[in-house]
């Protein structure tokens, strides 16, 4: 057991080690835990001619095909290039195959969508990777497989998902607890400590696999690159058993465990007869590790030497034992390597290693989690930064080659050039990047990496800023100003709030790096552009965009054709172009006061905003009986259906504010010269950009705002009332109302419809298991919260509403905001009944002294009772409960 002792004098060496990572002195981030959980079933992988990506490559191939793009393990690291991977395997006896990743359903398997099977948790990690922790829990009976296939494709969309703790297989507690720490002595050197435990009443047997190997890429006939490295198996080195790797670019890699495993080679090639019935690159392929331990079949390299290499070693573990296995990861020597290396240091020096690194994890939290959080608080806290670091992954997809195939394999269908992804021939991605989910969402998402960064920067800044800029870059930003949106197409279209968040970012860091958000902005007036371009169709300010998002919030696919002739004119569309003018109007504001050639920049986007605010009124969006922004439908005859649903779709005008202070009206007298000719010709913008109020200060402020001051009151009483949007543990995506009475609208001769639904989906409209009927989702909730806080810095506490609407009792914006954020925050902590709402009804999870504090973070949770639902380690974005406990307890 670890117990916390440091042998630094230094008074945050982990402070210090991003300094020096930011620096350029000494590379820290270089190795990481960029492995990731899932690459079989993705686009990259995906060759197929319809883009079948889950039947292309499935789970069952994985243990045996080599991949394109890049690899996957459990509780993996590597380096910043995917040079090498080094993760864990497992084997109880029982399983027909090791377990050498997670397992879970595709599409078309689970009765809502993509679903993971498997129980496991991230949960510790500084932001250089200095410390780490991972945990899991793997069954020591056979791995129900067929029986989670079977039962999950009986079930339909009305009933829940059949999940591994369903078959019984942990009632009797008879499992391994596994768990990985990581501790680098330096950049390229880690002691690893890996950790099983007995948790059942009988000894047992786990057969654990540390393995490492090198990503191919050799085999794809490129020029330059067929060049092989080379593993070699070896014992009795004086501390246990090796592997010793030689690569031209990496140099001499080492990986050193203790006892006395026996190491296994074999090749990172296909095995082609085993899938196609072909004859392979190699006579010892993939799986043969696999093949070797599970049926003891002669498929590993007597020679010990390949490009895949594992140490078996076979643990008998006392009913509630445990035993531990001390592994050193090392770089021993740049290229060209000569000569084997010399022990690793296995015992004193090891134990000093993993005692300081967990003590200085501590202490770097200890400065960001602030005292006032209750400790259940400061674990959640913890452990949603901890996911998130562990969901950044190696990015590899170069859209052009993947096009047009590979020179040493079959041409890839012909329709493949006008299918999926083929407008974005120019990009090539080859970095690391933060993930929303690294199993259900192997990829990055635009938008969720904008949320990500948010937390990332209050831990991380420099990386969170490299973040905001990357998807910018021009090999990832369209030629035409769209940033791409996913992997599974980049051409649609997610929210933009990459301007938002390069502001809080920013503001995060200190609001001291002016270059930063020069180099956002400029990128971002081509974005906001293609915007203004290409999604407002009528040229009138208001705009479409699709789903945006969105999933199932309306009666129909908003990203698909339209039942009818026309245009459909989004609230949300409207209301994320306002914010998006706001937020450049800001980033142009900081920078005037350095440089006053944004001056103009700044004119420009107040003027911009008062055109689409303005718009959303004229045309329509805008219900006053109502109170409420609708979608409207405008026909090709020029006849306005209005879409009345009442979703986050409107509520999220409510983003678009922000304030001109007298300070900044002083500063750049222009901008202020501007404001006062604008509104003295154009008084029709009154509403939008007039609002008038003193400061703390006292001094003279303005508002702007999508949303009129005496229209806001209105639309707050929506928000809050438990009756449509408010729950106790934040705000609905959809209003309750829409349960006993769902929105209908008759189109073309059909009829659409959307109820109130607050767990998963029982539509298959959009997506699989995403569900925006209802439910609660961390970021919508986050950015409303936001927007409170920027209207009560405008009223202050003079601004008073009910809250909960028909309560009778009024709070200021700045109590609603904190309450909001505090029940948010419940989501995750332990109730006056000791239960955490995240897990519902599963009781091993709410009362199991070994489960309980484990805490996942889930993609969105019900609308009603809290529990979460969709991706379970969608950390990303839900991981803004870290920053919503730093604020409110700060």
């Amino acid at each position: 057991m670890i117990t916390d002792r440091s042998t630094s004098a230094t008074p945050d060496p982990e402070r210090h080690r991003l300094a020096q990572a930011d620096a350029g002195e000494r590379d820290w981030r270089a190795w990481g835990p960029y492995l990731s959980e899932r690459a079989w079933g993705t686009v990259r992988e995906d060759y197929s001619e319809h883009g079948t990506a889950w039947d292309y490559f499935p789970h069952d191939h994985a243990r045996s095909r080599a991949y394109r793009w890049n690899e996957d393990g459990m509780a993996g690291v590597c380096d910043d290039r995917q040079t090498f991977c080094f993760a864990l395997a497992l084997w109880n006896g029982r399983d027909p195959i090791l377990k050498e990743r997670m397992f879970g359903l595709g599409g078309d398997g689970g009765n809502h969508g993509e679903d993971v099977k498997e129980y496991w948790w991230y949960e510790d990690s500084t932001p250089t990777h200095s410390w780490m922790r991972w945990r899991y829990h793997y069954p020591q009976a056979a791995f129900p497989y067929d029986e989670l296939v079977a039962v999950n494709a009986l079930r339909g969309r009305d009933d829940t998902e059949y999940e591994l703790v369903d078959t019984g297989i942990f009632d009797e507690d008879r499992y391994w607890a596994v768990t990985v720490d990581y501790a680098k002595a330096s950049p390229t050197d880690m002691c690893v400590l890996v950790t099983v435990a007995n948790r059942g009443d009988e000894d047992a047997t786990l057969h654990v696999l540390p393995t490492l190997w090198f990503r191919n890429t050799w085999s794809w006939g490129l020029p330059g690159t067929d060049r092989v490295p080379r593993l070699v198996g070896s014992t009795g080195s004086g501390a246990g058993a090796r592997l010793v790797g030689e690569h031209r670019v990496l140099g001499q890699l080492m990986l050193e465990g203790d006892g006395d495993p026996v190491p296994l080679l074999c090749d990172n090639e296909t095995n082609a007869e085993r899938l196609w019935g072909l004859p392979g690159r190699s006579a010892y392929p993939k799986d043969g590790i696999n093949d070797h331990v599970v049926a003891g079949a002669d498929t590993v390299n007597p020679d010990r030497t390949g490009t895949k290499g594992a140490l078996h070693y076979v643990l008998d573990v006392p009913a509630g034992g445990q035993r531990q296995i001390r592994l050193r990861l090392t770089r021993t020597a740049p290229p060209p390597a000569a000569g084997p290396p010399a022990p690793a240091d296995l015992g004193d020096g090891f134990d000093a290693v993993l005692w300081a690194r967990r003590a200085e994890a501590n202490r770097f939290f200890d400065s960001v989690i602030p005292a006032a959080a209750t400790a259940d608080e400061a674990l959640v806290a913890r452990q949603a930064i901890a996911g998130l670091l562990w969901g950044k992954q190696f990015y590899h997809f170069d859209v052009r080659r993947w096009l047009d195939g590979d020179p040493g394999s079959a041409p890839p269908p012909a329709g493949r050039r006008h299918g999926r992804n083929s407008a974005w021939w120019h990009m090539n991605s080859f970095d690391v990047i933060s993930m929303p989910d690294p199993w259900e969402y192997p990829w990055y998402a635009a938008w969720d990496l904008a949320f990500h960064c948010v937390t990332l920067a209050r831990v991380d800044p420099g990386f969170a800023k490299g973040q905001i800029l990357l998807l910018l870059r021009e090999w990832y930003l369209h030629p035409n100003g769209q940033i791409p949106a996913y992997e599974w197409a980049f051409g649609d279209v997610n929210p933009p709030v990459h301007a938002w968040a390069a502001l809080k970012v920013f503001e995060i860091d200190g609001s001291r790096d002016h270059e930063f958000l020069a180099r956002v902005m400029h990128k971002l007036m081509i974005n906001f552009t293609w915007w203004v371009n290409r999604k407002d169709t009528g040229g009138n300010n208001v705009f479409e965009g699709g789903f945006l998002g969105l999933d199932n919030v309306g009666p129909f696919d908003r990203s698909a054709a339209l039942p009818v002739a026309g245009v459909l004119e989004q609230s949300d569309g409207t209301g994320w172009m306002a914010m998006y003018a706001l937020n450049l109007l800001d980033m142009a504001i900081v920078l005037a006061e350095h440089d006053r050639t944004y001056t103009d920049t700044a004119t420009k986007f107040f003027e911009h905003f008062a055109y689409i605010a303005a718009a959303a009124y004229e045309q329509g969006l805008w219900d006053a009986e109502d109170a409420f922004f609708y979608d409207v439908l405008r026909l090709a005859d020029g006849t306005k259906v209005p879409l009345k649903v009442r979703s986050v779709v409107g509520l999220l005008p409510l983003a678009a504010v922000t304030r001109l202070t007298a300070r900044t009206m002083h500063r750049l007298p222009e901008l202020g010269a501007r404001l006062r000719w604008f509104l003295t010709n154009h008084p029709e913008y009154a509403d939008v950009l007039g609002a008038r109020r003193l400061g703390p200060d006292g001094r003279q402020q303005r508002l702007l705002s999508m949303v009129a001051p005496e229209q806001v009151v209105r639309l707050l009483a929506r928000m809050l009332d438990p009756d449509e949007f408010l729950s106790d543990y934040g705000l609905r995506t959809l209003s309750r109302a829409h349960l006993d009475k769902p929105f209908t609208v008759t189109l073309g001769g059909q009829e659409f419809s959307v109820g109130y639904e607050p767990a998963e989906s029982t539509s298959g409209l959009f997506g699989g298991n995403s569900n925006w009927r209802g439910p609660i989702w961390m970021p919508t909730n986050f950015l409303l919260i936001s927007a409170l806080r920027d209207y009560a810095a405008f009223f202050g506490d003079d601004l008073q509403v009910e809250y909960p609407t028909r309560s009778g009792v009024k709070r200021t914006l700045n109590e609603i905001a904190d309450d909001l954020s505090a029940r948010l925050i419940s989501l995750f902590t332990r109730d006056d009944w000791g239960r955490r709402p995240i897990y519902g009804a599963a009781q091993l999870f709410q009362t199991h002294p070994d489960w309980r504090d484990l805490i996942c973070f889930p993609e969105y949770f019900h609308g009603d009772n809290g529990a979460g639902l969709g991706a379970w380690h969608q950390t990303g974005w839900t991981a803004l409960v870290a920053d919503l406990i730093l604020t409110l307890r700060r």
